[in-house]
């Protein structure tokens, strides 16, 4: 069973792709099933639609498909038509080696069960949830394109490939006539920049949204982890499998520990909380879709929906980058691609480098 109830996308009004219509005003990723039980799980994620959310995202492997079945149940009984709703395919459903990845012979058979545990006849957004450099991109997508043809698939997307490879698929899709992936899925947060440096500016390029996951930087930035604050209090089974991403008599974690607490302040001080300003700094950046929360509770869900409507200003923008600068990552285990400075792009491309790009709009 995975610990996380629901992660949420809050999303601008950005379309997923300039050239591909599908677009929302706030929007839900990967709604999963936790401890708490099935009704507790639907029961937010009816809040979270009721608050105006209209795009739910999961993946086959979250919690061995008990995610889609849940999300299935709760768009049961007219709801599926009000959203959009997207999976992700790739990670192991099984020992069997075949039961995995992105080849043609998985996909046409996975999206079968997709669809069964989501009591859906359509997936708006199938996605692949890790590149996988060993089978060829023009076999995946050209098992993408014929589920788009098929009527089971609207539109397809990755989720935290390289740049390398986001270009690779973007080619061979114009050269092979297959559908192209619409969406790149990346974690971004404000102590993980770094795919401000490459993935970004490819996504832009290409006119492709961006679905960023880990925005609180798996918790980092959740106002859990202060100095002051006491670390011994029980940690989720999440955070227990990823211990040494927490452990913080590791120096790599205490300095996590201690841009996290600059953040924190830099939050009071502009009067909101550092989950505001997390969520917001995704959101606030052009090339950015949406930004994926993570709420395991109702009251988590209810302190995260606000930051959809934060705006932060230049000056709060310099004062982060002062403390994580931009193409950073702090988190280097979550972190999606390359690392290297760069400049934080504002408004659609203001005191951007690297040439700059547009907002996504």
């Amino acid at each position: 069973m995975h610990d996380l109830v629901a992660d949420l996308a809050l999303v601008a009004s950005r379309t997923i792709s300039r050239r591909r219509a599908s677009s929302s005003s706030r929007a839900s990723r990967c709604l999963r099933p936790s401890g708490r039980g099935y009704d507790e799980s639907i029961r937010i994620i009816h809040r979270a639609l009721d608050a105006g959310i209209n795009f739910i995202d999961t993946a086959d492997a979250y919690s061995a498909g008990e995610s889609e079945e849940i999300v299935g149940k709760a768009l049961a009984g007219g709801r599926r038509d009000d959203i959009v709703l997207a999976t992700k395919i790739w990670f192991p459903m099984g020992e069997d080696a075949n039961r995995r990845g992105a080849s043609r012979r998985w996909i046409m058979h996975e999206v079968e069960d997709s669809l069964r545990r989501l009591g859906t006849d359509w997936i708006d957004l199938y996605q692949i949830h890790r590149y996988q450099p060993d089978t060829d991109i023009e076999e995946t997508l050209g098992a993408l394109t014929d589920l788009v043809h098929q009527g089971k698939v609207r539109y397809i997307g990755s989720s935290t490939f390289p740049p390398s490879a986001i270009v690779e698929a973007q080619w061979a899709a114009r050269d092979r006539h297959l559908q192209r992936f619409v969406c790149e899925q990346p974690p971004y947060s404000m102590l993980v920049r770094g795919i401000e440096a490459e993935v970004l500016p490819t996504c832009a390029r290409y006119g492709m949204g961006v679905i960023s996951w880990s925005p609180l930087a798996g918790g980092w930035l959740s106002g859990r982890y202060r100095l002051d604050a006491d670390q011994t209090t029980p940690f989720s089974a999440a955070r227990r499998r990823l211990a040494e991403r927490f452990d913080l008599s590791l120096p790599a974690n205490q300095r996590k520990l201690e841009a996290a607490e600059a953040l924190a302040q830099l939050a009071e001080e502009a009067g909101m909380s550092l989950i505001e300003l997390a969520i917001a700094f995704v959101l606030n950046h052009p090339a950015v879709t949406a930004a994926i929360i993570g709420p395991r509770t109702m009251e988590q869900l209810e302190s995260q929906l606000p930051a959809a409507d934060v705006v932060l200003d230049h000056a709060l923008l310099d004062r982060i980058d002062e403390i994580v600068p931009p193409g950073i990552n702090f988190n280097p285990p979550t972190a999606g691609g390359p690392t290297r400075p760069c400049s934080r792009p504002r408004d659609g491309g203001r005191n951007a480098s690297a040439g700059g790009w547009p907002a996504t709009d």
